[in-house]
């Protein structure tokens, strides 16, 4: 059941929103994604000197980034599609239409947008704005730490993927391959993504999920 109050100080935004915020059927990408995101982006907010409120100095605005968190997943698209690397260009135009209709200012809409379009990794779009270098972090730390082991190995699981090469777990003797082996994605992508943090919060939040992702994957190699 979706309670609003989860989306303090939002929770008007939040209600408006919501029916928005996740298609498909992506349990790595669902409403609690959008809630953890939605926390670990207030956080970084509170940190960068943001208040909430509309034009709050070096930490952004607040329902920029509110909106933003809520509707950056607002297309699915599945993790080997050739179309992953546009799926948030494709999120930022429907939130666009989103929020046009509900009467939002050209402006802030093109913010949302620019925010939404730079959170992905696969995009490849540098964040501009403040609120689009909060909601990168914000989504990004979501992918590090326990949660980010979880859904690393539930998204494994639903592309096909085995766990590791049980002849070569840590790929000494053979290219890494996270479509065939949901271990390797640690060191393809998941140990990268504490380097490119672009707030100062986000990066001491990074620091210490990195180091249990780290802690994981010894305690998972030893086991095996």
């Amino acid at each position: 059941m979706f309670k609003a109050e989860a989306f303090s100080p939002h929770e008007t935004l939040a209600a408006s929103l919501i029916e928005h915020a996740a298609e498909g059927d992506d349990g790595s990408h669902d409403l609690a994604h959008i809630l953890r995101v939605f926390r670990n982006a207030m956080r970084i907010h509170a940190g960068e000197g943001g208040d909430g409120r509309i034009h709050a100095g070096e930490g952004g605005d607040g329902r920029i980034l509110a909106a933003a968190v809520l509707l950056h997943d607002c297309v699915a698209v599945e993790k080997d599609s050739p179309l992953r690397a546009k799926a948030s260009a494709l999120a930022a135009e429907k939130a666009s239409a989103i929020l046009a209709e509900l009467g939002w200012t050209a402006a802030d809409i093109s913010a949302v947008g620019h925010a939404i379009t730079a959170h992905s990794f696969s995009a490849g779009v540098t964040p501009q704005t403040i609120e689009a270098k909060i909601l990168q972090d914000a989504d990004r730390l979501d992918a590090i730490g326990m949660v980010g082991v979880a859904r690393c190995f539930y998204i494994g699981g639903r592309m096909g993927s085995g766990l590791y090469d049980p002849f070569d777990p840590a790929a000494t003797n053979r290219p890494l391959d996270d479509k065939r082996y949901a271990i390797d994605h640690f060191q393809t992508k998941l140990f990268k993504l504490a380097e490119g943090f672009q707030t100062e919060t986000g990066r001491r939040l990074a620091a210490v999920r990195d180091q249990s992702l780290r802690d994981f994957l010894s305690a998972f190699m030893d086991e095996i």
